[in-house]
C-alpha cells in the first residue's frame, strides 16, 4: 500500500511504555473481549477491582525503526479510512464521527475495561476508540502467516468496521441479545456481526483501490490475513478439531467472502450478514 509521504491522521493517541491493567486471556485480532464484559451483561468495574495495576515506567518509551514505519502506515490507513466514511455517510444524508486509534504495549485500559495485547486489536465502542499493539504485526506475519502491510491494513479497517457499526446503530441492536439468548443462539450473531465489519472493511479497500492506493498483492494479503483467523483455522491449529457452535467470528471462507463482496460493492448496500441463508 502507498504510505509515504501521504497524510496521517491525528485522531491517534500515543500510551505506548504506560502500561495499565490486564485480563489474563488469549486471542487474535478482532476478538473483543472488552465487549463481552461490558456490552454483554458484564461488569468490567467488578473485574477490574480484583485485577492489580501494572507499575508504570517513567522512561519515555522509545520506538524501534520497524514500529515507526507501522505507526506512519496504521495513521495513513485511518486517514484513509476517515476521508473514505466520511463520503459515505455524507452520501447517505449523515454525519461520520472520527474514532480514535490508541496505540500501547502490553496492556491497557479502555471505556469497556482493560486488556493485555494477547488480545489482539479491538474497538471498544464505549469511548469509540480502536486499539492497537503494534506487536500484532509480527503475530500476523510469524505466527498467522499473513505478512505484508495490507494485511495490517485490513486489520485496522475491521475496527473501524465495528466503529461504522456503532455509529450506525447495529451495536446497539446486537449486543443486548446477549442477555436474551443462549451463548450458542448468541454467537450466532456475534458471526454476522464481525463478518459485517469485514464487509465493512472490503468497502474501504474498495475505495482505496479507486484511489490509486494499492499495489500488487495489497488484495491478496488482506484475504490471506482474513482467512488465517477465521474461526475454523484458528481451532483446528490450537486443537486440531473445530466446535462450529462456538465460533464468534466466522469460518475462514466467510471471511473472506464478506471482505471480497465488499470490495466488489464498495457500498453499504449488500452489507447486511444477519439476513441471508446458509
Amino acid at each position: 500500500m502507498k504510505t509515504k509521504g501521504r497524510r496521517q491522521s491525528t485522531n491517534v493517541e500515543d500510551r505506548r511504555g504506560m502500561g495499565g491493567k490486564t485480563i489474563m486471556g488469549g486471542g487474535i485480532g478482532g476478538i473483543i473481549i472488552i465487549l463481552i464484559i461490558a456490552f454483554m451483561g458484564g461488569d468490567p468495574g467488578e473485574v477490574l477491582n480484583k485485577i492489580q495495576p501494572n507499575s508504570e515506567s517513567s522512561t519515555p518509551y522509545v520506538e524501534s525503526e520497524e514500529e515507526k514505519e507501522l505507526v506512519e502506515l496504521v495513521s495513513v490507513v485511518l486517514s484513509d479510512t476517515e476521508d473514505v466514511w466520511t463520503a459515505i455517510f455524507e452520501e447517505n444524508g449523515l454525519i461520520y464521527e472520527k474514532p480514535v486509534l490508541v496505540l500501547y504495549t502490553g496492556s491497557v485500559q479502555s471505556a469497556c475495561g482493560a486488556a493485555g495485547a494477547s488480545v489482539g486489536p479491538f474497538y471498544c465502542p464505549g469511548d469509540q476508540k480502536l486499539y492497537i499493539d503494534l506487536s500484532f504485526y509480527n503475530e500476523l506475519k510469524e505466527k498467522f502467516k499473513a505478512p505484508g502491510d495490507f494485511a495490517m491494513a485490513y486489520v485496522v479497517a475491521h475496527e473501524v468496521g465495528h466503529h461504522v457499526q456503532t455509529l450506525l446503530g447495529t451495536t446497539d441492536e446486537i449486543m443486548p441479545l446477549r442477555q436474551k439468548l443462549s451463548e450458542t443462539e448468541f454467537n450466532k450473531y456475534q458471526v454476522r456481526f464481525e463478518l459485517q465489519a469485514d464487509y465493512l472493511a472490503g468497502v474501504w479497500a474498495h475505495h482505496a483501490q479507486g484511489m490509486d492506493l494499492l499495489e500488487k498483492g495489497d488484495l491478496e494479503e488482506a484475504l490471506t490475513a482474513a482467512s488465517a483467523i477465521g474461526d475454523d483455522t484458528l481451532q483446528k491449529r490450537a486443537q486440531g478439531y473445530v466446535v462450529p457452535e462456538s465460533f464468534t467470528h466466522g469460518t475462514s471462507e466467510q471471511r473472506r467472502e464478506w471482505f471480497y463482496k465488499g470490495f466488489e460493492n464498495g457500498t453499504l448496500e449488500g452489507g447486511d450478514t444477519f439476513n441471508i441463508i446458509d
